[in-house]
């Protein structure tokens, strides 16, 4: 199964001035778990960096820590 977007299906999306309410609710939806899948993610890798890294991107380990902390849901 794959997870990438049709291009003709976005296209479709992409050409719709109005859509139904059940598709804004599908596309809600959609971009706010993929959202959280980014903060997720980001997180998950943030925890890996060494002091190194940390400091090459500009933050401490304890903001590392903290922003590592935070749940997907929150900004």
């Amino acid at each position: 199964m794959s997870h990438a977007i049709n291009p003709a299906q976005l296209a479709l999306l992409n050409g719709q001035t109005v859509l139904p309410k059940a598709a804004r609710v599908c596309v809600s939806l959609a971009v706010m778990l993929t959202v959280w899948d980014l903060r997720h993610r980001t997180r998950k890798h943030l925890r890996k960096l060494d002091p190194v890294q940390l400091r090459d991107i500009g933050l401490t380990a304890t903001a590392a820590r903290r922003e590592a902390a935070k749940p997907f849901y929150q900004p």
